[in-house]
């Protein structure tokens, strides 16, 4: 009977820390319940006028192609509407893996309409960039406001923020769960913070069903042709890994090396979005085609069922990091699409899997590879091809994660887990964490 007793005491507690976690577990949903509705309500709105903004801009563009020699008073114009409104708010994503990482100080409000101005305008006069930044930044900025009258402990900020990520990054592509993921990952290389997923995942789904009760249309590629998986095919798969690695490795040195160069070579800062966009100007001038700058949604497109020219990838290149280099506004990952998909595209001359397969994998992958980011990669190739393609979209993506290397777009991530232990041999470093 003695030996009895504590055995019941135990289960007598162990039911009442259930009932409890049971009890906090309700109060914690609830809570991020009702401040996720209101990031994903901002966020969602805002990207779905960011989304109709750059198709109007897109549009006007192409049939008005002489807007674009205006590319260089463009510049000038987002370079001076940030140093007089905002100038901190033209580090973008950074400050705000920054702030996730040690919180400072409030994401200034204005980063949200600065970024969506400085995006479309670039887009406008015929920029090369992406889009994902943009909203990425609006959906922080936003998040952020909230917390000036939730008030926040600084712990539950870092979440806050992360949610306006994933709001973003949700509303913008139309992938809730990479978007979730995306916000998990993006700050801290191969380390997931589980606490933050429900947060994340709610303002992911909220912002994703707001933005399309505006109806601002989302882009869809269909991969039809599947190929058996065996032996010869998994080779292939990781070998398209490996080269779609090592090129988003080459976008994220070639873009961090053209912004150093400006910032070394011409201190005006007026003078550095002048030059940059005379030298987009000359290369259309030159190459007589306007398919390598804006977004490029048709260009992306084609390469699931057009061969690409091999070239295509590494102009893409050049003109992204170009644009974003001289002081020109948007997101990194469109043109990554871009880069993935035309590439991809292009291997199908010599590597034996279909057209469709390669240029969804490159799609993926080069994002991947750029931005460290393998988990919410491979859940956004199963939300945008579907899950038939799932092994060779994740064969392809987490091959790419171990060849780019520690780097990435996003100079302020920090390293949570490396990608393989003999790093941690050869740099000496700590890893860090989320405290």
């Amino acid at each position: 009977m003695n030996d009895t007793k504590p055995k019941l005491n135990q289960i007598e507690k162990l039911k009442q820390l259930t009932f409890l976690d049971n009890f906090l577990g309700f109060r914690f949903l609830l809570k991020w319940l009702f401040i996720c509705s209101i990031v994903g309500a901002l966020s969602g709105t805002a990207s779905a006028w960011f989304l109709m903004a750059l198709n109007w801009a897109t549009n006007f563009r192409e049939q008005h192609v002489w807007i674009i020699a205006f590319l260089p008073l463009a510049g000038m114009l987002i370079i001076f509407l940030y140093e007089k409104l905002n100038k901190e708010a033209s580090r973008g994503n950074n400050l705000i893996i920054e702030e996730i990482h040690q919180p400072k100080k409030k994401i200034s409000f204005w980063m949200a309409p600065l970024i969506f101005i400085g995006t479309v305008a670039t887009h406008l006069f015929g920029g090369s960039a992406g889009r994902e930044g943009s909203a990425v930044q609006m959906g922080a900025a936003l998040a952020d406001e909230t917390n000036s009258w939730l008030k926040l402990k600084k712990r539950d900020r870092r979440i806050l923020l992360m949610c306006g990520v994933s709001a973003g990054f949700a509303s913008l592509f139309g992938t809730p769960l990479a978007a979730t993921l995306f916000a998990l990952e993006v700050f801290l290389i191969g380390t997931i913070i589980y606490e933050a997923i429900l947060p994340c995942l709610l303002a992911a789904v909220i912002a994703y069903w707001v933005c399309n009760l505006w109806d601002p249309g989302h882009s869809h590629y269909i991969i039809q042709n599947i190929p058996d998986l065996n032996v010869l095919n998994i080779l292939i798969a990781v070998l398209a890994g490996i080269l779609f690695g090592l090129t988003g490795r080459l976008f994220a040195n070639t873009t961090h090396y053209i912004s150093s160069c400006f910032k070394q070579y011409i201190p005006n800062m007026y003078a550095q979005p002048v030059i940059g966009a005379c030298m987009v100007i000359c290369f259309l001038l030159i190459w007589g085609d306007t398919q390598y700058i804006g977004l490029g949604l048709d260009t992306i497109e084609n390469a699931f069922h057009i061969q690409q020219p091999y070239y295509g990838f590494i102009i893409k290149i050049l003109l992204t990091a170009i644009t974003l280099g001289a002081g020109f506004k948007g997101g990194e990952v469109t043109p990554l699409f871009f880069i993935g998909a035309t590439l991809g595209s292009a291997l199908s001359g010599i590597l034996p899997l279909p057209i469709d397969l390669l240029s969804g994998m490159g799609f993926v992958a080069v994002f991947t590879a750029a931005a460290n980011t393998p988990l919410a990669c491979i859940l956004m190739g199963i939300e945008l091809f579907g899950a038939s393609s799932a092994v060779y979209i994740a064969i392809s993506c987490v091959v790419a994660y171990l060849f780019s290397g520690h780097n990435g777009i996003y100079g302020s991530q920090k390293i949570g887990s490396a990608k393989h232990p003999f790093w941690i041999r050869q740099s000496g470093k700590n890893l860090s964490t989320f405290n």
